[in-house]
């Protein structure tokens, strides 16, 4: 018996590593996604961007974010700490005597976790990309992964009063895609929109990206990494129950983003008459992050079902918001903002333990704390250091001004 319960905790942590190790892989595909949908002279920055911020979403998350998020809260809204290091690994003895319940390694735990925070960092990059300061973004990827990120999600994930009232998010709708849209939304308004994107009288200029097959792997890349970010999500692989479980997140996961990116084109052929490329992969995006508040639950087909109105939903929200104004390059706040609330409410659509009541509470909760936060944190920046370069700075490019080097030295910069 002994040695089965070694087994079975060597195999759940070996998975679980496994599982973060894919979507860790998700940040080059943020990378991919986002350079190829900014214009040429902009690359290098949204590059450095993306590389730069998962490591500090790892610094901070080791610093202070994983003692937040789960080392407890007596009053389930404040951590009963806010500095230390909360990561432990059982011994052997421990784990014996848990007769299983302890069943993979803290570490483990960690590297999983931390791995989810650069990821709903990586999605403020791509709404503010081309016109903003590199170190304001740095400055402000801080205070989101140390602080704002863990925070919320210690009210849920980490045994606060949302989990308490009854708030489902089994791999991050709205824990983390939803507070990262909600924080890029936060800054996208204080920071304005591109040059030439909008005319005065509401016409909408489209300004597209400078490398589609690179915005296509990225796309692939993501949904590669999905598997992990929703399948690591049931934290155990080594009984038959589990396992089953863990199959049938995959085929969901991938279901729900066959719909959403079909959905889509669809809609964007209606639409435009043409298949436009960005928002069918906008559409695979977010039937992955409308399946990712309950990819076990739904039947392969109501995952597909689920994918596809947030593959819907996406298209539509990009164009309402470039009719107001908001420029997002990359789509994300639709993306993961819009469609990460209908992931959230889908969710008792077919898990009978969720309540619409407390998908609502939960949602508000999450968009609340994080917009206002980040607004904050934003304004800060703003009055401080300034968060966006100069009108000539972004119209020669900001891979010069903020990184001193092209990605194409051999083509054009515009």
């Amino acid at each position: 018996m002994e040695d089965i319960i070694q087994v079975k905790y060597a195999l759940d942590t070996f998975y679980f590593l496994v599982m973060g190790a894919f979507v860790m892989w998700m940040a080059a595909g943020f990378a991919m996604l986002e350079a190829g949908l900014v214009r040429s002279k902009n690359t290098t920055e949204i590059l450095t961007k993306n590389i730069a911020l998962f490591a500090v979403a790892c610094t901070m998350y080791l610093v202070c974010g994983y003692t937040i998020m789960y080392g407890g809260s007596e009053s389930g809204f404040l951590p009963d700490s806010w500095f230390g290091n909360s990561i432990s690994d059982a011994t052997v003895e421990e784990v014996l005597a848990s007769n299983g319940d302890t069943y993979y390694s803290g570490s483990s735990d960690f590297f999983f976790q931390v791995v989810f925070v650069a990821t709903a960092m990586s999605i403020v990059s791509g709404a503010v990309a081309e016109r903003m300061k590199l170190w304001a973004f740095l400055a402000f990827a801080v205070v989101m992964t140390g602080v704002i990120y863990p925070l919320q999600g210690s009210w849920s994930w980490g045994g606060g009063f949302l989990s308490e009232a009854g708030f489902s998010d089994f791999a991050g709708s709205g824990i983390v895609h939803m507070c990262g849209a909600s924080a890029a939304l936060a800054g996208v308004l204080l920071l304005g929109s591109r040059k030439g994107k909008y005319g005065e009288n509401g016409q909408v200029n489209a300004i597209p990206g400078a490398n589609l097959p690179m915005a296509t792997l990225g796309t692939f890349i993501l949904w590669m990494g999905w598997f992990g970010f929703n399948g690591g999500s049931e934290l155990m692989v080594s009984n038959i129950e589990e396992a089953n479980a863990t199959a049938q997140v995959f085929v969901n996961t991938n279901a729900a983003a066959s719909g959403g990116l079909i959905a889509a084109l669809i809609v964007a052929r209606i639409l435009f008459g043409k298949a436009d490329l960005t928002m069918v992969l906008n559409g695979a995006l977010a039937g992955l992050v409308a399946i990712t508040a309950d990819p076990l639950s739904p039947d392969p087909v109501s995952a597909t079902l689920i994918g596809a109105v947030g593959g819907v939903l996406v298209v539509f929200s990009i164009l309402a918001l470039d009719k107001v104004k908001i420029d997002d390059p990359v789509g994300a706040i639709s993306v993961h903002g819009v469609v990460g609330l209908w992931g959230v409410m889908a969710v008792p659509l077919t898990n009978g333990d969720a309540t619409f009541g407390g998908q609502i509470y939960g949602a508000l909760v999450i968009f609340g704390w994080t917009f206002v936060a980040s607004l904050i944190v934003w304004g800060i920046l703003k009055a401080v250091m300034g968060i966006r370069v100069s009108e000539e700075e972004e119209y020669e490019g900001v891979d010069i001004s903020e990184c001193g080097m092209e990605a194409y030295p051999e083509f054009t910069n515009k």
